[in-house]
């Protein structure tokens, strides 16, 4: 099959290029950055250079393949110039439209937990306007990926462990935290491309911990084996992002995110349609990754 990548050299896209090319596909890795050519070809790829706000770049892509892989790369959250819903909603857009003009017949879009609701799960709402868009197209077979929590989010709580020596968030202790992670995301993604139907949503995890559980094995792989998950209030979650200076609306957005998670509401659609089976990688397994980049760190 001849399958298109966006995300450049990712966290996902890397191992699902690497993966369908194992597999025998031809890989055409879309990225933004034209010094990530070499890489990409190194892999056995082929590198296409040009932007995601650019439709007929897009389009010029995707034309004469049998299958495309989207998703909205990250952006600068402590841009306060950023207007991340309506980023959202562009790149969706230009999507839709290379998705029509090329005539692709197979698209695996990258969407999120909570993207089944309109309204309530903070930033991900935007994820839902996403898949509204999609969800337009027709003679395409679709798929939306949600997963869940990513593990490497844990990172942002490394400056809290040095300084507090322990985790603060608005939500975990004792609430199940479905956790995730992007080798895990790229298997199903990788098989969703290259299966001969598709699966209209697909949720993928890795394992189920509670915030304490969390702690506990993060802790034992940076030496801390008593580390605790301390849950704090919406406004001390808040004032955190702020004092660190994120865009507000973009904190204001991730505090109710994961207040959703905490009272259920963001994962309920997740509960009623899980997974047949978690993914492979274990946080114990992630936590070696997360104890190299505490150690690095000052």
């Amino acid at each position: 099959m001849k399958i298109a990548v966006t995300g450049s050299l990712g966290n996902i896209s890397k191992p699902l290029t690497i993966e369908l090319l194992q597999k025998g596909h031809e890989v055409t890795v879309i990225s933004s950055n034209a010094g990530k050519r070499k890489d990409i070809e190194a892999l056995g790829a082929l590198a296409a250079i040009g932007s995601l706000e650019d439709e007929d770049f897009l389009t010029s892509v995707f034309t004469g393949k049998d299958a495309v892989y989207t998703m909205i790369p990250p952006n600068n959250y402590f841009d306060h110039t950023l207007d991340l819903p309506a980023y959202y909603e562009r790149l969706a857009r230009n999507y839709e439209q290379a998705v029509n003009k090329s005539a692709v017949k197979r698209l695996v879009h990258l969407s999120s937990i909570g993207a089944h609701l309109k309204k309530g799960n903070g930033i991900l709402a935007s994820t839902h306007v996403v898949e509204q868009i999609l969800g337009r197209l027709s003679d395409v077979t679709l798929t939306f990926i949600r997963p869940t929590s990513f593990y490497y989010n844990l990172l942002g709580y490394i400056n809290g462990i040095k300084t507090e020596g322990l985790i603060s968030a608005n939500y975990g202790t004792q609430n199940i935290i479905p956790w995730v992670s992007p080798i895990d995301i790229a298997a199903a993604v990788a098989e969703e491309l290259t299966a001969p139907a598709g699966t209209p949503i697909r949720y993928v995890a890795s394992e189920e911990l509670n915030g304490d559980d969390t702690a506990k094995v993060l802790g034992t792989a940076i030496g801390i084996p008593d580390l605790k998950w301390k849950l704090i209030s919406d406004e001390e979650a808040l004032n955190g992002l702020l004092t660190i200076g994120m865009n507000p609306s973009i904190a204001a957005g991730l505090v109710e995110m994961y207040g959703a998670l905490q009272t259920g509401l963001l994962s309920a659609d997740y509960y009623c349609n899980r997974p047949e089976k978690m993914g492979t990688v274990k946080l114990a397994d992630y936590a070696k990754e997360f104890a190299a980049v505490y150690n690095s760190q000052c």
